[in-house]
């Protein structure tokens, strides 16, 4: 039901980075804020027969993000945080996924950060619609992880009084077929 109408075959879809976005949201002393990775790239095989099987690339430069703020930017480049010199990416890496519905799925991977790897299920919806006469996918996650666990937090930053292990990542892209 989902995939009607679409071509019958496999294929490997990649991330259409302008219409695209990947949010993470967290607090500092009690207040929402919220930045964006920018530049990510992703791929993803899917094969509209067997939706389960798939396979998920991303990788997120991690020196590109974007915040409000360049002080808080250079913080989060810092050392005692994500340490872009060290660790200029992060990556989420999924090969199966299961259904849930019609249109839900969980992508079971490993998250990459700071080189710590640990796994994470990624649940996540996916939709497809036709713009330009192509059919693409969207996809719309939001996931909690600890930042803790991935050393994004060490020495002042380690302290989750003003700043709460919870991080949510806010996931809307569209992904185009390879050509």
């Amino acid at each position: 039901m989902l995939l009607i109408g679409l071509p019958v075959h496999a294929a490997t879809w990649e991330l259409d980075p302008a219409k695209s976005r990947v949010v993470f949201k967290y607090s500092f002393e009690g207040k929402p804020y919220q930045g964006e990775f920018k530049n990510v790239k992703a791929s993803f095989d899917i094969d509209p027969l067997k939706p389960t099987a798939c396979k998920f690339t991303v990788t997120i430069p991690i020196k590109d993000l974007h915040v409000d703020s360049a002080e808080v930017k250079d913080y989060l480049h810092d050392v005692e945080l994500f340490d872009v010199d060290q660790f200029p990416t992060a990556s989420f890496k999924a090969d199966k996924c299961s259904l849930k519905s019609a249109n839900s799925f969980v992508a079971d991977g490993t998250l990459t950060i700071r080189n710590q790897t640990h796994p994470l299920s990624f649940p996540f919806k996916l939709d497809i619609d036709v713009a330009g006469g192509q059919p693409r996918f969207h996809l719309t996650s939001e996931v909690t992880i600890q930042r803790l666990k991935y050393g994004v937090g060490q020495g002042y930053w380690a302290n989750t009084a003003a700043v709460p292990n919870d991080v949510a990542i806010a996931v809307d892209v569209y992904a185009v077929a390879k050509k």
